[in-house]
């Protein structure tokens, strides 16, 4: 087609317009799925009406509805500021070409807890990207919070069937369009790599074991976070419960809930959340994917060791210090002390051995020359309990049934508030797109040479399924020796980095399944 200021598409449901932005085709707001409202509330997504005549796409459209982000005045660039409607469910495309080039599809799913995010959001912009690599680049919304996982099947009796685990339905009605009608965009849609940090990480690690997802992807790569997060379906229905008694409603009253304002559903959900936080400080989302034995069997990890999943090659890595963005939502934390940290850990296991797991961290940190106060030694435990050690054992369990696995550590550092953030979490997402900038990520040389080499880490692996490439040099998989990416200020290969602590998780085998 002729590079023009407008692209017209013909889509299996109509035509859509786009837009020709510096060197790219961009499409913005393609409805994936019929918009979730009245009677479709909390149904899985239905099939998108056809239209006729051409559809503009050069806007994003409405995200999903969210309550305002706990970060939002700390990190501006994770601020959501679009407008929200529970009609939300669109996709947006950057591609170098409408032709039939086959470009590999880079499918980003976003994070935010479940409850948070959008994929119109400036740091997942897709331009740099796609351009970087001729490659086609996708980012979605989908339902979030108590319109997206929130289990209502149990507590109404099946009269609203909802399992929980609409908003990964809505990943898969998306991903199932982007397979459909990609070729028209110059993508390949037998080479879809999905990609996604933290919540969106965690989805892709629950679209591995779902039979409704596969075949839709090739490959994947895991951001901080991995499908250790699946509810069991007793928790799920006594979250749906204490949703129900803080809306005032019963389980029978089916129509009241149905007419619910959105408003009315997101003041219930941080009143809950609220709540909760009072004997759990650290909880961020009251909602999660639900193991309801329809749609999520098992836990996914289990589901992964015994094979599901594993004909999907795979990235999954985390950053060093990724706790360390959430405990600046408890400015008190700083004067933590021994006793409090023993106190905080001893929901992962026995007395005696939560001990020893703090021993184990202290000692590794003494013979490194690191910080071994209280908070220090706290956040390295959290880091790895929540995504770490979780990413490993998805890691070394899916290198049982497929060699290609790889795996990286984020190290760079946040130059925000001081440096006291460190590598946190999602910093690495503005050096995956390329949208870094001074304030939450860095910038000069060695920040533009950071994000030059995940970009080019990234695109390696969506193209060839290897992300070994010429910026960074060979990447091998993990394997036997560990083999693991660093990815800081020099982007090197080690074999088996902070172990001590990862062996330290030994003691505590069981402290990761449900």
């Amino acid at each position: 087609m002729t590079k023009s200021n407008n692209a017209v598409i013909e889509t299996k449901f109509g035509k859509i317009e786009g837009s020709y932005q510096q060197g790219l085709y961009v499409f913005k707001g393609i409805p994936y799925a019929a918009p979730p409202i009245k009677e479709f509330r909390w149904l899985p997504p239905q099939p998108v009406k056809p239209w006729e005549g051409v559809r503009q796409a050069k806007n994003f459209r409405e995200i999903a509805p969210q309550n305002r982000g706990i970060l939002d005045n700390i990190i501006p660039e994770l601020a959501v500021q679009e407008p929200q409607s529970e009609d939300c469910l669109y996709l947006n495309i950057w591609s170098p070409g409408l032709d039939d080039g086959h470009r590999p599809v880079l499918f980003w799913i976003h994070g935010g807890a479940f409850n948070m995010g959008s994929g119109s959001t400036p740091v997942y912009d897709g331009n740099t990207l796609s351009a970087h690599g001729n490659v086609v680049v996708v980012t979605i919304n989908y339902r979030l919070g108590p319109l997206g996982f929130l289990n209502l099947n149990e507590v109404t009796k099946g009269r609203i069937p909802a399992t929980g685990n609409e908003g990964l339905l809505d990943q898969i009605a998306a991903l199932e369009w982007v397979k459909d009608n990609i070729t028209a965009f110059g993508g390949d849609p037998s080479n879809i790599t999905v990609f996604g940090e933290s919540a969106g990480g965690m989805s892709i690690g629950c679209l591995l074991t779902m039979p409704k997802a596969r075949g839709l992807f090739r490959k994947a790569i895991l951001q901080s976070g991995v499908g250790n997060t699946a509810v069991p379906l007793e928790e799920a229905v006594r979250a749906s419960q204490g949703f129900l008694d803080t809306l005032g409603l019963k389980g029978t009253e089916v129509d009241a809930l149905r007419v619910l304002t959105v408003d009315r559903l997101l003041s219930a959900q941080q009143k809950l959340l609220l709540k909760i936080q009072k004997q759990d400080p650290g909880r961020i989302t009251i909602t999660a994917p639900v193991i309801d034995r329809k749609t999520i069997m098992e836990l996914p990890l289990n589901a992964i060791e015994k094979g599901t999943g594993g004909n999907i090659s795979a990235i999954v890595g985390c950053t060093l210090e990724e706790w360390k963005l959430f405990s600046i939502l408890e400015p008190n934390l700083s004067k933590l002390d021994e006793a409090e940290v023993f106190r905080r850990c001893q929901r992962l296991g026995p007395p005696e051995t939560v001990q020893k797991l703090i021993e184990a961290y202290r000692n590794a940190r003494v013979r490194r020359g690191a910080d071994t106060s209280p908070l220090e030694v706290f956040s390295a435990i959290e880091t790895d309990f929540m995504f770490r050690i979780p990413g490993i054992h998805v890691v070394e369990a899916l290198c049982h049934f497929n060699p290609h696995i790889y795996s990286y550590l984020f190290t760079w550092k946040s130059p925000v508030m001081d440096g006291k953030l460190g590598a946190c979490h999602a910093l690495d997402i503005g050096f995956v797109f390329g949208t870094h900038n001074n304030n939450f990520c860095g910038s000069g040389e060695a920040a533009d040479t950071l994000a030059r080499n995940m970009k080019d880490a990234w695109i390696a692996f969506a193209r060839t399924g290897d992300p070994s490439n010429q910026s960074t040099g060979p990447w091998p998989p993990y394997g036997d020796r560990r083999a693991t990416m660093v990815l800081g200020l020099k982007c090197h290969i080690e074999e088996a980095p902070y172990d001590e602590e990862r062996c330290a998780w030994d003691l505590l085998p069981n402290v990761f399944r449900r």
